[in-house]
């Protein structure tokens, strides 16, 4: 799991909408002593646990699991129901309420999103924010895939904003959307990094010229924060 960069080129999403009390450690200790050792051992190179901050829903912990291919997601699924230790695990499920509700989202890597190096992963929990942007057209969503993966990602990295996944939505609500997730130190430095992309003399002039040319390509957009579980494989 260490070493040279891995590239997922698709990552299911799952978001687990907890009540308070004793689900939210119950299913951490499902997802850590049981579903990341029997994904990995199927063959999964990259996963994100991540407890939310500033949600919608809270406690909620959302988990990405990458996958190289769509045949993989289909053999990694057979070999965990084939897995006697994981099956008697998952039965934590038929003690009581796991959670309010689980959604799952299957998303697209971007071409332009950047491998995901498990050895850099910081020792301490880091703040994740994930962003969703939705485009009123195929053409805007296009056009906003083209933005970020020209102009747009040498500013953020200039600024300090340092991405580790853009995808897109193939299933799920709200399509066509574009999704990234980018890890921060902290709150503050979260807050340092987007003022000064706001007040950036070239991204007021990049932003321009796409609404001269394309039209308002993001018609909406959802924050949620969340600060990375950990045991988490990436944190």
């Amino acid at each position: 799991m260490s070493g040279a960069g891995v590239k997922s080129r698709y990552f299911a999403l799952d978001r687990y909408l907890l009540r308070q009390g004793t689900q939210l450690p119950r299913l951490h200790e499902y997802l850590q002593a049981a579903y990341l050792p029997a994904v990995m051992a199927a063959g999964v190179q990259t996963a994100i646990v991540l407890e939310g901050l500033i949600t919608s829903h809270v406690p909620q912990v959302t988990v990405l699991t990458g996958f190289g291919s769509l045949e993989e997601i289909a053999d990694v699924q057979a070999a965990l129901g084939a897995n006697p230790h994981f099956d008697a695990a998952a039965r934590w499920q038929e003690g009581g309420e796991p959670f309010e509700r689980q959604e799952r989202i299957l998303l697209e890597t971007a071409d332009y999103s950047p491998p995901i190096t498990i050895a850099e992963a910081s020792p301490a929990a880091r703040v994740f924010e994930l962003r969703v942007y939705r485009s009123g057209s195929a053409h805007q969503f296009r056009a906003l895939h083209e933005r970020f993966a020209g102009p747009e990602i040498g500013i953020f990295h200039r600024l300090g904003i340092h991405p580790i996944l853009y995808a897109s939505t193939l299933f799920g609500p709200d399509v066509p959307t574009l999704v990234y997730l980018t890890p921060f130190e902290n709150l503050a430095a979260r807050e340092k990094a987007w003022d000064a992309f706001r007040e950036d003399p070239e991204w007021i002039r990049v932003r321009k010229e796409s609404v001269e040319q394309h039209g308002q390509i993001n018609s909406y957009m959802q924050i949620q924060l969340y600060r990375s579980a950990g045991y988490s494989p990436v944190r």
